[in-house]
């Protein structure tokens, strides 16, 4: 693999693993639709070609439905953040891991633990940081509202992973900037 094929699929690796951390189961979802329609120029690691398979992209269409429509239930939400602890960083090893081609797999499995799980489970701490404090000050009132920015994130940074991977950890530092903003806001005290 050619050095910028190689930072290109990096970059799509995180990006991917960034969005899991949001929404763990739309950004796999696109990637597997993404490679199997033909849709962008991604080849995936020969073990993870099941990803682009019939059962695969039903299961992962429904495991979305079911993650989209749960996470906008008050106390649904916090097991699914629960859940998505270990979850998460699964599906960040194997976004970063699946579009690593012309690498051994055991290699790319790897450098998906080393790379696509922290920052699958960094996305996820943000996320359920803002949600704590969402629930402290609003009292989950504003969650279902902050679960649908997530998912709006998640798809973005999915979307500009698969088709423009260069501009990543542009992205990245934007969607931390403004999670941490969100997060600062939630925890002011109220001014009377």
């Amino acid at each position: 693999m050619e050095t910028t094929s190689l930072i290109l699929a990096v970059l799509l690796g995180f990006g991917l693993s960034a969005s899991t951390g949001l929404n763990t189961f739309l950004p796999l979802l696109l990637l597997g639709g993404a490679v199997r329609f033909g849709i962008a120029p991604i080849e995936l690691n020969d073990k993870f070609n099941w990803l682009t398979s019939d059962t695969a992209l039903i299961v992962l269409i429904i495991a979305c439905i079911v993650e989209l429509v749960a996470d906008k239930i008050p106390a649904v939400d916090h097991f699914l953040d629960g859940a998505g602890t270990f979850v998460r960083p699964l599906a960040g090893i194997v976004a970063m891991a699946s579009v690593l081609t012309g690498v051994d797999p055991m290699i790319a499995a790897v450098v998906g633990l080393i790379l696509g799980a922290p920052t699958s489970f960094g996305f996820h701490s943000l996320k359920a940081g803002t949600r704590v404090a969402s629930s402290a000050t609003t009292f989950g009132c504003a969650n279902p509202v902050l679960s649908l920015l997530e998912d709006l994130l998640a798809l973005v940074l999915s979307i500009a992973a698969i088709f423009a991977p260069i501009f990543v950890p542009i992205l990245i530092a934007l969607f931390i900037f403004v999670l941490w903003k969100i997060v600062k806001r939630l925890r002011q005290p109220a001014v009377v």
